[in-house]
């Protein structure tokens, strides 16, 4: 018999909030989280503004004297299993440490520290470089540092397949549990490129939107102006318990995942398959993973970046999918309000699709207002809507052309 797996614990670490009632209300509400950049001086850049968190205080979960030893996307991801776990109200001493364990994404890693030390090296020598670079950089940086706080010794990884790696890492904990190799996983993504290098770069390659005049309507997925994505820091972290163990011990369940589809396009290291080919197997994968057919989906939180070629993609890969169904289902992209987290937004966009199942609400998709002819579906413009939801499908695509998508359902 295959094990259900349930969602009991989940936090947000992002440029709109982070606790997660206020989150979800801003949320809701159509609020943008997207303004100028504070963090270095952005005055000689191409781009001048991202989903940059500003009122981060890490020391709430993490000792001071450890701050110094982790980069900032392991200080997101470590806020925010600190904050899911909470909320999931569960005490790892009391169970199995064989039967817990951490899998965290990202797609970057510790982008910050390699600028900082590189810095130290060709300015002061190289014996000025910190002897925590190497463990402050690693991308699996995260899933360990989570694993030693918290004393878990079961399945320890970490999943770095660029935008997709929040979802991939939700997706892989789900099958760890599914299969009988843990009970509980701490899993999401967290990222924190929000750097000059990280913003040169994707500045460079012609990737972001050049809205410096008009921050908060940069992000417009769907919209004939798009221009490209806002760059954006974070981390969705969330807790996975087999049922039963949840059921015994008490929790609070949220949600139960149901599937979890991934495939690569196999065509081109940046742009998406121009049909979706890729993206709509991924999307098939799920719904057969959770025995489903596409009229059992009420709403898609789509990938949805504002890139031109990327919106146009995924709205054919759901036509492909959904077929005569596709124009009925509701779909949005938070990222209009968020930015794009890169290796975070899974995570990110996953705890916002529970959210809508908690609360019967559909997020809307700001910035929509002159759809684009090729992006044809319902969007949900500017307003959120009250909806019955039974069942979300959460899609991420990545450089590289990796693609994964789950689906979550209500309890």
């Amino acid at each position: 018999m295959t094990r259900r797996v349930v969602v009991t614990g989940m936090s947000v670490v992002t440029a709109l909030g982070l606790d997660i009632d206020e989150f979800w209300e801003k949320l809701c509400a159509g609020k943008s989280g997207v303004g100028p950049l504070e963090r270095f001086d952005v005055s000689d850049f191409k781009v001048r503004f991202g989903g940059e968190i500003k009122d981060f205080d890490p020391t709430e979960f993490i000792p001071e004297r450890d701050l110094r030893r982790q980069d900032r996307f392991v200080q997101f991801a470590l806020y925010g299993a600190h904050k899911a776990v909470k909320q999931a109200g569960i005490d790892f001493a009391a169970g199995d440490q064989w039967r817990h364990g951490v899998l965290i994404g990202s797609g970057i890693g510790g982008l910050n520290e390699i600028e900082e030390q590189h810095s130290n090296l060709f300015d002061r020598g190289p014996n000025r470089v910190s002897p925590f670079m190497i463990p402050k950089l690693m991308v699996n940086a995260a899933s360990g540092n989570i694993s030693v706080r918290f004393g878990l010794r079961g399945p320890n990884s970490a999943v770095a397949t660029a935008c997709a790696s929040a979802s991939n890492a939700i997706g892989d904990a789900y099958k760890l549990i599914q299969h009988d190799m843990a009970d509980v996983m701490i899993t999401g993504g967290s990222e924190a490129a929000i750097t000059p290098m990280g913003l040169s770069g994707f500045a460079r390659m012609s990737a972001l939107s050049t809205r410096n005049d008009d921050p908060q309507t940069a992000s417009r997925p769907f919209d004939r102006d798009r221009d490209g994505f806002v760059l954006a820091e974070g981390a969705g972290i969330v807790v996975l318990e087999e049922y039963e163990y949840a059921r015994r011990r008490g929790a609070n369940i949220l949600a139960e995942v149901l599937g979890y589809g991934m495939s690569a396009d196999g065509s081109h290291i940046t742009q998406p398959d121009p049909n979706g080919a890729g993206a709509a197997y991924a999307m098939a994968g799920a719904l057969r993973d959770a025995k489903l057919n596409s009229s059992q989906i009420d709403y898609i939180n789509a990938h949805g970046t504002s890139t031109p070629l990327g919106d146009k993609a995924e709205t054919a890969a759901i036509k492909t999918v959904f077929r005569e169904t596709a124009k009925s289902i509701m779909v949005s992209s938070t990222k209009s309000q968020l930015g794009h987290l890169l290796g975070a937004s899974g995570g990110v966009e996953f705890v916002i699709s529970v959210m809508a199942l908690l609360n019967q609400v559909a997020p809307p998709t700001i910035n929509l207002d002159n759809p684009d002819e090729d992006c044809d579906l319902d969007y949900i413009p500017h307003q959120a809507r009250s909806v019955r939801l039974e069942r979300v499908l959460s899609n991420s695509f990545g450089f590289g052309g990796h693609n994964a998508c789950l689906i979550i359902g209500k309890i």
